[in-house]
Parts: C-alpha cells; structure tokens; sequence
C-alpha cells in the first residue's frame, strides 16, 4: 500500500492510501443500493401489476377496437387506484409527521364518519333513487369542500388560541366521529331494506365503480398538494423533530403543523369522495415504508410512500380480482388485513 506523507508545523503525518479507501467506497456503494433497492423493487412491482390489470385474461385480438375498449375501461381503475394510492399513503405519512405519533390515522379525526353521515343523509332524505340522480362531479366536489371545511374550521378554531394542544384536536376528531357514526346509524335503522341495501354499496370503497370524469380533477389536486408537500420537505423534517426543537430551529411548528394537517384533510377527502372510506390502507402503507426506507428525510418518504402505495394497491387488486375473481372484495380486505398489522403493530409497541 502506498504512503503519502504531509508535512505540516514540525510534525509529519503519513496516510495510508490504496484498499483502504477501496473499502470505503464498497461500503458507501453497499448504503446507497440499500438506500434505493425499496425504490427500485416498489417501481418494478408497480409495474408488473399495472401491466398484469391492464393486459391479463384479454383475449381479444391485440389492437383491435374491443380490445382498446377493454384495456381503455382497466385503464380507469389503474389511474384510479394510483390517485387513491397516492392520497392515502402520503396524507397518512405526512398526519404522522403533524402530529408526532405512528399509531394515530386520519380517520381519527372523522373524515370516514362524515363521509357516511353525508351519504346517509343523502338517502334518509331524499330517497335511494338521490344516489343514482346527484351522481356526478359537482357532488364530488361537494363532498371533498364540505370535509375540507369542516377539518379547516376545527383546525383553525383549535389551534387559534394560546393553549392550543394538538392532543385536544385528535379528542375533538374522536368525539365528532362517534357523533357523526351515531347520527348515520340512527338514520340507517330508519330506511328501508332496499334503501338499506343501496346505502350499504356505497359505503364501502369500490375501485372499480369510480368514474373516469372524475380522474383528471382529482389527479390535479394530487398533483398540486403532492408539489406543496415537496417544496415543504425540508421543514417536515423539522416538524417531525418536535415543537420546541421545531421552534428553536426558527420553525413556526404550530403554522406548519395546520397547513399540514390542512392538506392531509385535502388528500383525504379526495380519496375518500372518490372510492369511499378506507380507514386502515393508509396505516398499513406508511408503516412499511418506515421499516424499508430506513430514513427520517421526507425527501426519501414521502415518493417512497407513493410508490409502495400503488404496488400495494394494484397487487391486491390484480390477486383478488384475476386471482379469486373477488374484486367487489378489495377494500373489505384490505380493511382486514390493516386492522390486523393495526392491531399486531399496537401490542408490538404496548409490550415494550
């Protein structure tokens, strides 16, 4: 191995130079591929399964005009369980971040109940035949406005004072939950059974009843709170280390963590409006990007999150649906199987 020797104020100091630095760059080369292999193993699986939706079981001729149609009508649900992917998991990351706490999820502050209490209200009132008549964009729209309003005005109300406490704000979002939930199943106890039976279809998420009209404007909204998130990346870094560090870093905490919980509110009720309540996806998402993105950084979590999201999503619905020919069952399973890393996830952290 060589020697390089520098000579400095009376002393000389010699370097070793040659494999050991060989082995240096072996091991910044062995961090950096297991920095991006979940990346790289999460894009291959996204699209293997998007390939899998769109092209699997399509037996028509390639090219021809009813095969486009087949692929063009799966194509719909592709960029839909992409939008969904991409709201759930990221608004779930970005809520751990707000609020300091792994366990917590967005329905915590009753987005699901005041979906539900919306759509029975809806049938309660009007009739069964509402659902079929108001379906539409301006209802959607409505609907996601109406969320937004109602999680900005607690915020804003909550966190306007001296003594505003995050943790008075997640009790808030528990008991309107509960009110709400109670409000929707009295009205439910009310309806008919056939009216029973249509409200009951629209309360679960159904990817692939959704409507492609309604794609581009939900997309656009991913997009433009996705662009926010991104620019703020370096300040949820911040966030994520706690108030009074957040504060003597010169971030204003309480301001970030509104506009934070603001646009998780957004994201949320974009997928919520567009498939319906899905309570523990989002959970079970983030927490696998925070065992296999072994980082703090936003920069890495927040694409990493998307990406495992839609893997995660379009597998289960491949399987479910190519596989055990099940795909009206994709959110009820995904509920299960998230309220068992839920629940496996709350005992893991009680025991220690």
């Amino acid at each position: 191995m060589a020697e390089r020797t520098t000579v400095g104020a009376g002393r000389t100091v010699r370097a070793g130079v040659g494999r050991g630095d060989g082995g240096a760059v072996a091991t910044t080369a062995a961090t950096s591929w297991r920095r991006w292999a979940p990346f790289a193993g999460a894009a291959a699986l996204t699209l293997l399964f998007a390939a899998g939706v769109l092209l699997y079981d399509n037996r028509l001729p390639v090219g021809s005009e009813g095969w486009r149609t087949i692929v063009g009508m799966r194509l719909t649900s592709v960029g839909t369980i992409v939008v969904v992917a991409f709201c759930q998991g990221v608004g779930t990351l970005v809520f751990h971040t707000a609020t300091s706490n792994r366990i917590l999820t967005p329905s915590i502050l009753g987005f699901d109940a005041l979906y539900r209490v919306i759509q029975t209200a809806l049938v309660f009132v009007f009739g069964a035949g509402a659902i079929a008549a108001t379906d539409g964009l301006p209802k959607i729209a409505l609907q996601s406005l109406l969320m937004v309003a109602v999680a900005t005005a607690l915020y804003g109300w909550l966190f306007s004072g001296r003594r505003a406490n995050l943790h008075v704000l997640l009790l808030v979002g528990v008991v309107l939950g509960m009110a709400f939930g109670s409000l929707s199943t009295f009205m439910q106890r009310l309806l008919t059974p056939s009216e029973f039976d249509i409200l009951s279809a629209r309360l679960f998420g159904n990817i692939s009843a959704s409507n492609v009209s309604y794609l581009p404007w939900a997309a656009g909204v991913c997009v433009v709170v996705g662009a926010v998130l991104w620019r703020r990346r370096h300040v949820l870094d911040v966030v994520a280390l706690g108030r009074e560090t957040a504060t003597n870093l010169g971030v204003n905490h309480r301001r970030e963590v509104l506009l934070a919980l603001i646009l998780v509110a957004v994201l949320i009720s974009v997928s919520t409006s567009l498939v319906g309540p899905m309570t523990f996806f989002g959970f079970v998402v983030a927490t696998l990007t925070y065992q296999l993105v072994a980082t703090s950084r936003h920069a890495l979590m927040l694409p990493g999150v998307a990406l495992l999201a839609t893997a995660v999503l379009l597998g289960a619905y491949f399987v479910l649906r190519h596989v055990f020919y099940a795909g009206g069952m994709i959110s009820v399973i995904i509920e299960l199987v998230g309220g068992l890393v839920f629940l496996i996830h709350l005992l893991r952290k009680g025991l220690r």
